[in-house]
């Protein structure tokens, strides 16, 4: 389901909240995991609303609540049929069910109508399941990095 413009502020103070949680968990500081959280998304959605080519989903499932959300579209290359998968998110306690798979499909075919020949992500290295998941649907792994913490 297409997220409403009076759900949008909401879904994007949780989406920073989740992309700055991630970051603090790969070292960064909270002040910079902030910072970095908001200037992704303020650039990302500058006219303050998804489009089009920059669309956000609710997941819901078959009672019709809301368990997750999608962010998919174009990506940031000179390539006009690369698309990414910009956040994906299922509630913790509805994994397990599907719903990521479904979700994953669900961007594959949006992103597809929408002209896409290819569609990419980024996965954080410790979510094993998600890593699992992308490589099942058939997500060839294309770049590694790296850190030690010393």
């Amino acid at each position: 389901m297409a997220i409403s413009p009076e759900s949008f502020p909401a879904w994007r103070e949780r989406s920073s909240l989740e992309y700055e949680n991630d970051l603090v968990a790969m070292g960064e500081t909270a002040a910079i995991a902030q910072q970095r959280a908001q200037a992704s998304l303020a650039g990302a959605f500058p006219e303050g609303h998804p489009t089009p080519d920059n669309a956000v989903f609710f997941v819901v499932d078959d009672a019709g609540s809301t368990v997750g959300y999608l962010w998919v579209g174009r990506d940031t290359s000179d390539d006009s049929s690369a698309w990414w998968v910009w956040d994906i998110v299922i509630d913790a306690e509805q994994r397990g069910r599907g719903l990521g798979r479904a979700t994953m499909q669900a961007a594959e075919r949006y992103a597809r109508s929408h002209g896409a020949r290819t569609l990419g992500l980024n996965v954080f290295g410790f979510n094993h399941t998600a890593r699992s998941l992308y490589e099942t649907l058939g997500y060839d792994t294309t770049a590694i990095k790296m850190r030690k913490q010393l």
